[in-house]
């Protein structure tokens, strides 16, 4: 095989690896209830 491919069979090798990486480490987070003081004046409306 010339140098061009087997060059670029290892960059993509690299790409596809990278996103499997990626993809994988992406991990949902519960959602945090925050709760705030609301003054009187706002819920009168």
């Amino acid at each position: 095989m010339s140098r061009l491919v087997v060059t670029l069979i290892v960059v993509l090798v690299i790409v596809v690896g990278g996103l499997f990486l990626l993809a994988g480490s992406a991990q949902e987070k519960p959602p945090v209830r925050v709760e705030k003081a609301v003054p009187l004046a706002n819920l009168s409306n």
